[in-house]
């Protein structure tokens, strides 16, 4: 005789807005169109987002990813090359069109309108304070917008405080687009109190995905058990995520890649689990973890949603005449 187990229930609190935002969902478009458009392969110079799994199914498609232009063979030159969405500097390229390679710039609008805010200070006469986190490529993009030395990058308080500028009166800042929003204004603060001439750049760094995912998972995190945030070791405002729902309440947060790195044995007795996913994340990696509760719990999901994300950027123009459909993205989007 088969007795039913009957499994714990659990509530799942589903964050919207989460995942890809209208940035790395161009970005991979781009690479998707460029395929359909010249055939394989396509070049794409690093990650074209901190994703693993995004990256292991454009190589599927016939996508090869490289780190310098000059990995790409002779008899490839034709095809096209993408530079990721967290941008690049000038010297890209410039180093592309010395190599007479045709290019696909998929920087994200909001990182280029950064580096414009950055361009706008220097040509005022201002030196540039980049607050940001050191090594991350769009850190390195936005500094190689201009001459070397024009730029200052502080990530902390504490390197503000120890920030000795040569003209303190003649400052102004930019934030990278994917840093938490608390921290960037503690930063900011200490920048203007000691440096009262600091201009501002004429528009907020921080994106509004990055902004939205904050705030929804403050919104959701108090009294979860858990929190699980999908995202890659290496994505910034993945992490952040994490950082801002055990601030916000949660007990335990996780920054996990994939259903299979959840240490089911360690997880304890739970009854409310908050889910968010950053915004380089795919949305079938969220499925597969509430699969995953699914098949353990008797698990209920609630939407936690604070606003309704509608931006949508254009692809470049030479991509605009092939059509893109639901199919071609179901690799990252699900069916």
């Amino acid at each position: 005789m088969n007795i039913a187990v009957s499994k714990p229930p659990l509530t799942i609190r589903l964050c919207g807005p989460r995942g890809f935002c209208a940035g790395v969902d161009r970005a991979i478009q781009i690479v998707v169109l460029a395929l359909k458009a010249y055939g394989a392969p396509v070049y794409v110079r690093h990650e074209i987002v901190h994703n693993r799994y995004v990256v292991e199914g454009l190589e599927a498609k016939g996508a090869i990813f490289v780190e310098e232009l000059g990995e790409i063979p002779p008899e490839h030159r034709k095809q096209p090359v993408v530079f990721s969405a967290h941008g690049v500097p000038k010297s890209v390229p410039e180093d592309a069109d010395s190599r007479n390679l045709f290019y696909l710039d998929a920087t994200c609008p909001l990182v280029s309108k950064v580096h414009k805010q950055a361009m706008r200070h220097n040509r005022l006469g201002r030196h540039v304070v980049l607050i940001g986190h050191a090594g991350h490529p769009e850190v390195i993009g936005t500094m190689g917008q201009l001459p070397e030395g024009s730029v200052s990058l502080v990530e902390t308080i504490e390197d503000v405080d120890a920030y000795e500028p040569a003209d303190p009166d003649n400052l102004g800042y930019v934030t990278q687009t994917t840093l938490s929003v608390d921290d960037t204004a503690g930063v900011i603060e200490r920048l203007q109190q000691r440096f009262p001439n600091l201009t501002a750049p004429s528009a907020d760094s921080i994106c509004y995905a990055t902004t939205n995912r904050q705030e929804v998972v403050k919104e959701a995190a108090p009294g979860c058990d858990l929190f699980i945030v999908v995202g890659a070791p290496n994505s910034s405002n993945s992490k952040r995520l994490v950082e801002v729902a055990l601030r916000a309440g949660a007990k335990k947060s996780i920054l996990v890649q994939r259903a299979s790195e959840i240490d089911w044995v360690g997880i304890g007795d739970i009854a409310t689990v908050g889910l968010s996913a950053g915004a380089s994340a795919p949305e079938v990696i969220v499925n597969e973890i509430i699969e995953a509760f699914r098949a353990r719990y008797d698990a209920e999901v609630e939407l936690a949603e604070t606003v309704k994300e509608t931006e949508n950027f254009l692809v470049n123009r030479e991509l605009r005449a092939i059509e893109l459909t639901a199919a071609d993205m179901a690799f990252v989007n699900g069916e």
